[in-house]
C-alpha cells in the first residue's frame, strides 16, 4: 500500500488537536521511514501555518543516550515550536492544565536563542558566538501512540513529540561568566516532584554538551529545504538533562542548577 503523507498528516494533526491517540504510523505502514515522517510533520506544519500558527523555534529530541534503550532509538530527532505551545515564565513558576496532553512526560532543558543564523559546523564556539541569550526552561512532552509504544519515524511524525516549552528568565551568554562552553557540559540541575529529588543530571547527558546538540541539528537540517535552516530570531530547546518523567494532575515539579548562573523553575501541573 503507498503511503498518502498527506492523509497520515491530516490524521497526526487531528490526533494532537485533540489529543486523541492512534495506532503507530510505522505498523500500519510498510516502509514507513525517518523521510516519510519529516514530510509528514512538514506537512503538519503548513496547515498549523495557514490556520495561523508561527513557528518560533524547534525542539531537538532524544539528546540524552541514556534514554535510548527505553525508547528504542539511537540519534536525535527534532521539530518545531510554535507560539502558541511557548510559555514565557519570568518569575520561574507556572500553572499548567494536562487536559490538553497525551501521556505528558517533563524534561528539564536549556534553551538557546540565536541573533545570527548559525553556521553548519562542529567548532562549538562558533555557534555559541550566534546566541544572544540563554535559558532554562521545561520542555512537556507527549505521545499520541498509547504507553509511549513507537519506532523513531513514528515520533518525527509526531512533531518529535513536542507538547508545550515553559522558558525562565534569560540570561545573555556574557553574564554566564567565563568558559561557558564548560559550564554548559559540567553544570547540573537537580529534578525534584513534590519536594522529592528525582534525578541529577547534567549538561554532558545532551549529546555532551547542549551545543553539541545544536551542531547535530544544523546538520541535520542541512540535508532538508532550505527554507528548514535556522534562522536569526529562533530558539532552540536542546534536549532533556534528565530521563522524561510521567507527570500527574496536583504535582508540582521543580529544579535547582549548579554550576550554571540560572535559577531553577517550578511547574504546577492541574487537572
Amino acid at each position: 500500500m503507498s503511503i498518502d503523507p498527506l492523509a497520515l498528516a491530516r490524521e497526526m494533526k487531528a490526533a494532537q488537536d485533540h489529543a486523541t491517540p492512534i495506532a503507530p504510523l510505522t505498523a500500519r505502514h510498510a516502509g514507513f521511514g525517518l523521510a516519510q515522517a519529516y514530510d509528514v510533520a512538514a506537512k503538519v506544519h503548513e496547515m498549523r501555518v495557514a490556520q495561523g500558527a508561527q513557528q518560533v523555534g524547534r525542539k531537538i529530541g532524544f539528546t540524552n543516550p541514556a534514554m535510548w534503550a527505553a525508547l528504542g532509538v539511537d540519534f536525535p530527532v527534532w521539530g518545531r515550536v510554535y507560539a502558541h505551545t511557548l510559555v514565557q515564565a519570568d518569575g520561574g513558576e507556572v500553572r499548567c492544565q494536562l487536559a490538553a496532553y497525551a501521556e505528558p512526560r517533563i524534561e528539564p532543558e536549556i534553551v538557546l536563542h540565536f541573533h545570527t543564523a548559525p553556521p553548519q559546523t562542529r567548532d562549538l564556539t562558533q555557534i555559541l558566538a550566534c546566541v544572544d541569550w540563554i535559558a532554562h526552561g521545561f520542555e512537556l512532552v507527549q505521545s499520541h501512540f498509547p504507553a509511549w509504544q513507537f519506532q523513531a519515524a513514528d515520533t518525527v511524525a509526531d512533531n518529535a513529540l513536542h507538547a508545550a516549552l515553559f522558558i525562565g528568565a534569560r540570561a545573555e551568554p556574557a553574564e554566564l561568566g567565563p568558559d561557558l562552553l564548560d559550564r554548559l557540559q559540567r553544570f547540573q540541575v537537580a529534578l525534584s516532584c513534590n519536594g522529592q529529588l528525582r534525578e541529577t543530571g547534567s549538561g554532558a547527558n545532551v549529546l555532551g554538551n547542549p551545543v553539541a546538540a545544536l551542531a547535530h541539528l544544523i546538520d541535520v537540517v542541512a540535508d532538508r529545504a532550505a527554507t528548514d535552516a535556522i534562522q536569526a530570531g529562533e530558539l532552540v530547546t536542546t534536549g532533556t538533562l534528565t530521563r522524561a518523567y510521567p507527570v500527574h494532575a496536583g504535582e508540582t515539579w521543580s529544579t535547582e542548577l549548579d554550576g550554571l548562573s540560572l535559577p531553577g523553575m517550578r511547574i504546577v501541573f492541574e487537572a
